[in-house]
Formats: structure tokens, C-alpha cells, sequence
């Protein structure tokens, strides 16, 4: 069996998912995880389907033939081992250019893979200030945990940091 990653881009329009599902199923894959959203007017998605090998080829052809999504397609290999994560974290902070640089160069340096990030900017409750939030999953060895925690804290005083292992 193999895994291909699918990441696309283009004009959002009414029944992108919806091509995208039939071209997988058509082709035997089964749709494995995936991230799908609508940002500034346009669809963008990273999806990762498990297909057999005789249908791999052809699967990926049709995914490219997708009319006004640009679809780029890895066939990762079958033997990769899975990535665990033993950290979770959300971020808060007064939202601010360059604060995701700052957020995973401390990871980097701390010698933590940055599994998954979500972030989102929303408004705070009572101030209107633009707030930036992220949750955040991380491999990273038992030994390197506090130096992480405190490394990312003195990015700013603002930024608070919740820790689930």
C-alpha cells in the first residue's frame, strides 16, 4: 500500500472536496487525514490518501488534471517510520508579525520536530486586541521538555503557554 500526500491550492469554488473524494474513490484510495480550508478567497488542502500501487499512477495523474486547483503530489514510502508525538501545547499571545518564526525557531533550537501547527489571530474578549493562538504537537526528548517550556516564555511576557503530555 502506498501513501501519497496531496497539498493543492486554488480559487475556491463550490465542490472542490467533492472532485477531489470521487477522484480518490475512483481510484480505490482511502482518504487517511487531511486539512481543508477557505483562506482569502481561495481552497487550500494537504490530504494524505492510502492507495495500492497498481492504482497509485493513475490516481495521481487524475488529481492533476483538476480543473483550477493545483494539486502537488508525493508518493511517500511504505516503510517510514510514524512520527510519535509526546507533546502538546497551546500558545497564546498579543498577536504580532514574525511571531510563528519566533515560536518554531525555539522549537528547532531546543531540538523539537514540530509535528503539527494550527494557529489561528481572533479578537480578545474584552480589549479587541488581535490575539494569536496555536496548538501545537511536538516530538521531543523527555530530557529537553523544561528548557523548551522556558525557552519559549521568554520569547515575551505576554506569550502564556499550556502543556499537555
Amino acid at each position: 500500500m502506498n501513501h501519497i500526500v496531496i497539498s493543492c491550492i486554488g480559487p475556491d469554488k463550490t465542490g472542490l472536496v467533492d472532485a477531489l473524494s470521487k477522484i480518490i474513490a475512483k481510484h480505490n484510495g482511502n482518504w487517511q487525514v487531511s486539512s481543508l480550508h477557505q483562506l482569502s478567497g481561495f481552497f487550500a488542502g494537504v490530504i494524505e490518501v492510502a492507495v495500492t500501487k497498481e492504482h497509485c499512477e493513475s490516481l495521481v495523474n487524475e488529481l492533476k488534471t483538476i480543473d483550477g486547483l493545483n494539486c502537488q503530489i508525493e508518493v511517500a514510502k511504505p516503510d517510514l517510520a510514524k512520527t510519535n508525538c509526546n507533546l502538546e501545547l497551546e500558545i497564546t499571545a498579543n498577536d504580532r508579525a514574525g511571531i510563528v518564526q519566533e515560536v518554531s525557531s525555539v522549537i528547532h533550537h531546543q531540538n523539537g520536530n514540530l509535528i503539527k501547527l494550527v494557529c489561528t489571530q481572533e479578537s480578545a474578549a474584552h480589549s479587541g486586541q488581535d490575539m494569536f493562538k496555536a496548538k501545537v504537537k511536538i516530538s521531543i526528548d523527555e530530557n529537553s521538555i523544561d528548557n523548551l517550556i522556558a525557552a519559549l516564555e521568554q520569547i515575551a511576557d505576554d506569550l502564556m503557554v499550556d502543556i499537555s503530555r
